[in-house]
């Protein structure tokens, strides 16, 4: 099953005498695959293995964006022309700390990057969020997005949903939930992501953000798209139009903000269409409670707020309560404990300067850092920015790696071969980046007699047995 990349091409150095540098990257999301390509755009030269957890490659962007998003899911295809590159190697299907250990890694290369991202939803502290009706972004994302690890179907029972939190996340949550099944079909979506979201009942959502609009972190062309289905009747209540000195600071600096508002400012002075579901935009409400009888969501209680004059906002005492029968929290994702690292659980992210892992930040010598070990992405400076953020992120860990290469202790195993043959021995079934494409031509193959581009393959086994020679 071992594919290679290209022959090794000469020393990097004194670490590597006469080959080049081995580097593992665990996470073939955009934050490991920048990294990659930062790597091969240096002057060293390098020899790379990408590990992945999926049996396909891509992270988020396969997994946590919307299906109606083509233009984002573009990105694909730069990444894919850093994955050609013959220096470097996909090695997927492998679950870092279970099918190999940081132990394991350092046998074969002389240094590693962790990039594992964010994929679990951050805690929302408020009385009845262990509510049945009370479901985090993160995990609903993942099933209509066809993660082969969560369930195959979706409670979908609510005819008012109330969705919390005023990110892209939170549009993209709305906006899936507000669509009709027929209308996402073109997509990639799965069929059972399909049977679901054709059964779902839902006829209003409601999103709450507990600041303004000035202070909401949508992107404009995410914010307009709403408005774009036929069947979506987005709605503004105009006394949710407010400004203070900060919000006005923050329109006249960014242009971004600026449309948001503007946006927002329109759809709250035109009058109330006829589109089936109702799309409603809330601000100034922050959640107190979820509301509940027999175990389940019965409602959200709001707390009305105010701007202080800064751009935040405080508790006016005023409650409100909305009759929904689900409340999806898209507060913001968290980064998982990656084993045998040091972890801030505060801050979901791998103690790190400029992407080098800290062992013991009061130190001022070499034990500050472990050894040739560094982080980028999410896991090194939490689940903020868009994905195009995660190159300046690459960057620097990887100048930091460069400056650190002569130091490195060479690693005992580095021939290309020496890890497939360990993987190999422990019956670790590995995808490969010959193996995507496989994948990929068989997704496609299922989506052309319906004239879609693809549809996705959901089940585990299902993807390994694509990814196989003359399986697909």
């Amino acid at each position: 099953m071992t594919e290679t990349s290209a022959e090794s091409k000469g020393e990097v150095s004194p670490a590597a005498d006469a080959r080049p540098l081995r580097i593992a990257i665990v996470g073939a999301g955009p934050a490991g695959i920048y990294a990659a390509d930062a790597l091969m755009k240096s002057d060293a030269e390098v020899s790379i293995d990408l590990y992945e957890r999926m049996p396909a490659p891509f992270g988020l962007i396969r997994y946590g964006v919307a299906p109606d998003h083509p233009r984002i899911k573009g990105i694909v295809t730069a990444l894919h022309k850093v994955l050609d590159k013959p220096q470097v190697r996909l090695l997927g299907n492998i679950d870092y700390g279970t099918d190999i250990t940081l132990a394991d890694l350092r046998r074969f290369y002389d240094a590693v990057i962790f990039s594992t991202g964010a994929n679990a939803d951050r805690a929302l502290g408020v009385p009845g969020i262990e509510l049945d009706g009370s479901y985090g972004a993160a995990d609903f994302v993942s099933w209509y997005d066809g993660h082969p690890d969560v369930p195959r179907s979706w409670p979908l029972e609510a005819e008012k949903v109330a969705v919390l939190g005023v990110g892209n996340v939170a549009l993209d949550v709305a906006r899936v939930l507000a669509k009709t099944g027929d209308e996402l079909l073109p997509t990639e979506i799965p069929p059972n992501v399909y049977e679901g979201l054709k059964a779902n009942k839902a006829l209003e959502v409601h999103v709450f953000g507990r600041r303004g609009p000035a202070q909401a972190k949508f992107t404009p062309l995410e914010l307009r798209e709403l408005d774009h289905s036929p069947n979506i009747e987005v709605i503004v209540d105009p006394e949710d139009i407010d400004y203070d000195e900060g919000s006005e600071a923050a329109r006249r600096h960014s242009k971004q903000v600026d449309m948001v508002c503007n946006t927002i400012e329109q759809w709250a002075i035109r009058d109330v269409g006829q589109r089936p579901h109702k799309l409603f935009l809330h601000f100034f409400e922050s959640p107190a409670e979820l509301v509940g009888a027999d175990g389940r969501v019965t409602g959200l209680r709001t707390e009305r707020t105010q701007l202080d004059g800064t751009g935040n906002v405080k508790g006016t005492g005023v409650f409100r309560d909305w009759d929904v029968q689900a409340v999806y929290r898209a507060v913001g994702y968290l980064s998982q404990n990656i084993p045998q690292l040091p972890f801030d659980d505060q801050a979901g992210t791998v103690p790190n300067e400029a992407g080098r892992v800290l062992a013991d930040e009061n130190s001022d010598d070499d034990a500050r850092y472990v050894p040739a070990t560094y982080v980028t992405g999410w896991i090194k400076r939490g689940p903020v920015g868009l994905i195009g953020h995660t190159k300046g992120d690459a960057n620097e860990t990887i100048a930091c790696l460069l400056d650190d290469a002569a130091g490195f202790t060479p690693a005992p195993e580095p021939a290309l071969d020496a890890v497939t043959d360990f993987l190999e021995s422990r019956g670790i079934p590995f995808t490969t980046w010959a193996g995507w494409y496989r994948l990929d031509a068989h997704e496609r193959a299922l989506g052309e007699p319906q004239g879609r581009e693809r549809v996705k393959v959901v089940e585990r086994e299902d993807m390994l047995r694509a990814s196989e020679p003359d399986k697909a």
